[in-house]
């Protein structure tokens, strides 16, 4: 992926400097605008988002310095003047100048600072979200049965190209981290991934949250505010129930998409993005574009690449491990390291999940606490219904306890039958046979030597 030229904005009276930094920064594989005057920078404006300004001090029609409140909401200011002081300096730096040249201006001097100001405004841009990557453990797509081997082969051939995913899957069964991967598989992982949730955004909330707004756009909005396809440049935007996004605003969703180019709400000027927009559905959305609740166009364009994701009861093979995955990260602290008994295990195999992974998730943290503080995770701590219980049972010969005899056995024989068949499912751990029988475990091997 070739990543798109920075845009700079250059404001410099000087007709010869201006030529010959242009003609430098152009050879630097900088798109750059270079105008005269105070004038002709807010004609290129209104038109133009720049990633970095240059401004000169004396203009024309204005002094640069009395102009840079108004350019730090648009980009990141460098100021360049041939009449250098201290105060001018200061006064600079503390109006939201990211560095302050002295003329006459060394080429490589300029690059090595305008690329460290891109740098320095990239980071202070995406800082938020780094953070909060930073904070939490990135999950990961957990199981081996052959419905999800299915949707890792998809992932490996979807997450090169740079085309829209449309994911598609029952609520719960873990839309995100499929989208989540595809980023983490492409040539994007190095940038932001940022997730949207359109079934909770308001209809102008979205908007705004999206492509961001301009100061004055509407009521409270006292500054500039970059949306989250600005913040994500070079990365990718996940739309999770996109199915649920209003009419008015597919329109708009279906442009950027389509062109690169947006305009925060309350712009006039067009900015161009670069990302990768991925999005989910647990809906029909061939139905809702048939009946005019979705638009078919916009279907057509995140339909290029699709993506199916089975609902848990389809792989219950990675149950299991799943479950077992929501023990050890679960939110709360134990100095236990809890475990699910092979009977709760064949319980939860053997329900449906209607809610999928989520309310998979969920049943853990309630068994978790209803366990207090035993190890052993039971089949009466998971609180599912008496007909999953029994069908497990019935279903899994390897939960019950069997004791067959040729002849009518002693006491001795029952209890020594018992004790072998928890000795072999605890594979000899006394402290599990001790846990399992409620005794201590310096009975437990007094009674192993007893049955050997």
């Amino acid at each position: 992926m070739t990543p798109k030229p920075k845009h700079l904005l250059l404001i410099e009276d000087d007709v010869t400097l201006r030529r010959l930094i242009l003609q430098r920064l152009e050879r630097a594989d900088y798109a750059v605008t270079g105008v005269e005057s105070w004038s002709e920078a807010k004609t290129a404006l209104a038109n133009l988002q720049p990633s970095l300004i240059l401004l000169d001090v004396r203009l024309p029609d204005a002094n640069g310095l009395e102009k840079l409140p108004k350019l730090k909401e648009i980009a990141p200011i460098i100021v360049i003047t041939a009449f250098g002081s201290i105060n001018d300096a200061v006064r600079a730096i503390r109006s939201g100048a990211i560095d302050y040249l002295i003329k006459p201006i060394n080429p490589d001097t300029l690059e090595a600072v305008i690329e460290r100001a891109l740098e320095t405004s990239s980071i202070r841009r995406s800082y938020e979200f780094l953070r909060d990557e930073a904070r939490r453990k990135t999950p990961t797509l957990i199981g081996s049965s052959p419905g999800l081997r299915e949707v890792r082969k998809q992932i490996e051939l979807l997450a090169p190209s740079q085309a829209t995913v449309l994911i598609l899957g029952e609520s719960g069964v873990g839309k995100e981290l499929v989208a989540r991967a595809v980023h983490d598989a492409s040539p994007r992982s190095a940038a932001i991934f940022t997730a949207v949730d359109c079934a909770t955004l308001q209809d102008t909330l979205f908007e705004s949250e999206l492509f961001g707004h301009e100061r004055g756009a509407f009521t409270g909005a006292d500054q500039k505010k970059e949306g989250l396809v600005e913040v994500s440049e070079g990365g990718t935007v996940f739309l999770d129930e996109i199915g649920d996004l209003p009419l008015s605003q597919q329109v708009k969703l279906l442009r950027v998409i389509e062109t690169g180019r947006f305009r925060r709400v309350g712009g006039t000027r067009d900015i161009t993005c670069d990302v990768r927009f991925v999005a989910a559905t647990n809906r029909d959305l061939i139905a809702m574009s048939q009946d005019g609740s979705f638009r078919r166009d916009l279907y057509y364009r995140l339909s290029a690449l699709v993506l199916d994701v089975p609902p848990l009861r389809e792989r219950r093979d990675d149950i299991a491990e799943i479950a077992d995955l929501f023990i050890v990260t679960r939110s709360f602290d134990r100095q236990i390291d809890k475990v699910l008994t092979p009977e709760a295990a064949a319980v939860l195999q053997t329900y449906d999940w209607p809610g999928n992974a989520r309310e998979l998730r969920n049943v853990i943290e309630r068994a978790l606490l209803a366990s207090r503080n035993e190890q052993d995770i039971k089949v009466e701590h998971l609180g599912l219904p008496q007909t999953v219980t029994d069908r497990a049972v019935a279903s899994n010969p390897k939960s019950r306890v069997e004791l067959r005899f040729t002849n009518e056995p002693t006491l001795d024989e029952v209890r020594n039958a018992y004790l072998r068949i928890v000795a072999e499912r605890r594979k000899g751990n006394r402290s599990d046979i001790a846990r399992t029988l409620g005794i201590s475990e310096r009975s437990v091997y007094r009674i192993l030597k007893e049955i050997e």
